[in-house]
């Protein structure tokens, strides 16, 4: 059974979509369509933007889900068994499976995007990558610290993300050194994606998810915050509210995955390496393929 996946933040790169742009026309026609439902022209900061431009928030959100879907409108040539999305590709993927129509999906990443950027500008955050250690033990450093800081994004065996404000997540790198961890990494991120300081993003997603259309899906979405597959409509909606606050179990997803008999992910927008790469370190037999 095949899979497709969908990258998140990371995976944005110069240029993104103009080769889809000049050699099909059902990948221009939706960047057309997506240039018309947001009222200005991503398409232009897509082709020609600098990678400083592609790095807001507001672009990178909107510019990866859309190229997400022009990829997978003109490539996939048949229909996945299940569908998964790493944090924002999560939006992608429920469009992958027929739960959201692709401007309804638009709509709510742009919504997700501003909301985000403008609850990193009232709360200033930071998530750091960790290496070389079990993740009950990142959860316990955090857990101990009288910060906002999380375990985060559960990217592979022996990488973590945390995050939280600035203190939190300075004194978690420094707590996680001492008890063992390889290397921590600060991130060059807008804010603590997928932590508490979201809440007020979360609220605001909530209000437009919660007035939106969601379809009863073709195949199953295995969702981040339950690393479990779903394909009920209304508990869809719930797990990706609080996805913007809650954990992105990819790790675990994966596993499960494999586990429900997935065999092949095809990673589908992007830079088309991103997913590959992480999922192989779950487990190296696993094939992975980009559209």
């Amino acid at each position: 059974m095949k899979a497709f996946v969908f990258p998140g933040q990371g995976a944005q790169f110069e240029g993104m979509g103009l080769d889809l742009f000049e050699s099909n026309e059902t990948a221009r026609n939706i960047f057309f369509l997506a240039d018309e439902v947001l009222g200005f022209e991503l398409s232009k900061i897509m082709f020609y933007g600098t990678a400083e431009e592609l790095k807001q928030t507001k672009v990178t959100q909107p510019a990866l889900f859309v190229h997400a879907i022009a990829t997978l409108k003109a490539k996939a040539t048949y229909l996945p068994d299940s569908v998964a999305g790493h944090s924002l590709g999560e939006f992608s993927a429920l469009v992958a499976n027929g739960t959201l129509s692709f401007e309804d999906g638009l709509k709510l990443v742009y919504t997700r995007a501003m909301a985000m950027q403008a609850a990193c500008e009232a709360v200033p955050g930071t998530m750091a990558a960790i290496l070389g250690l079990e993740n009950s033990v990142v959860e316990k450093v955090c857990a101990d610290i009288d910060d906002v800081v999380v375990a985060a994004n559960y990217n592979c065996p022996g990488q973590l993300v945390i995050s939280g404000s600035m203190t939190g997540v300075s004194k978690g790198m420094e707590k996680l050194l001492e008890a063992g961890a390889k290397r921590a990494i600060q991130l060059e991120v807008g804010g603590a994606f997928h932590s508490p300081l979201m809440e007020p993003a979360r609220k605001e997603l909530a209000k437009a998810i919660l007035e939106t259309p969601f379809n009863t899906p073709f195949c199953p979405v295995y969702q981040n915050v339950t690393a479990m597959p779903e394909s009920d409509a209304e508990k869809i909606k719930i797990n990706l509210v609080d996805q913007l606050t809650g954990a992105v179990k990819w790790t675990q997803t994966i596993e499960k995955m494999f586990g429900d008999g997935i065999t092949s992910f095809v990673e589908v927008g992007g830079s088309g390496k991103v997913l590959s790469g992480l999922i192989k370190k779950v487990d190296r037999s696993i094939e992975t393929e980009t559209l």
